[in-house]
């Protein structure tokens, strides 16, 4: 099994009180599924929308991140799938599609120690 890296991108966040508790909630069984099936590794967590971003070889701090809002990350988690066919397979099943938002499916380098 191989390491992939899920950075869930944009989504409609608003809504009403009850909303965003339905949208959790398809969020957690969607999760408790993958941890079922052996797949998540690591759950990750939300991210904050603000930040700091350092560039350049002054290492210039300036706020941050500066992105589109549907180009803003809010969120990762770690799974293990057979290759990154079967990783883009299971990030389908994600909730985020359903407010307009994506999955960028990343395979996490094997590094040797």
């Amino acid at each position: 099994m191989n390491e992939f890296l899920f950075l869930f991108r944009g989504g409609d966040m608003s809504g009403s009180p009850a909303e965003m508790q339905q949208r959790m909630e398809k969020w957690f069984a969607w999760a408790r599924e993958l941890t079922e099936k052996g797949h998540l590794k690591r759950p990750g967590q939300p991210l904050e929308p603000t930040g700091k971003l350092v560039q350049g070889k002054q290492k210039v701090v300036v706020d941050g991140p500066f992105a589109e809002a549907k180009d803003l990350i809010g969120g990762y988690m770690v799974l293990e799938a057979e290759d990154l066919a079967h990783a883009v397979e299971l990030s389908k099943g994600c909730p985020v599609f359903d407010g307009g938002g994506a999955v960028e499916v990343r395979p996490i380098l094997k590094l040797s120690r």
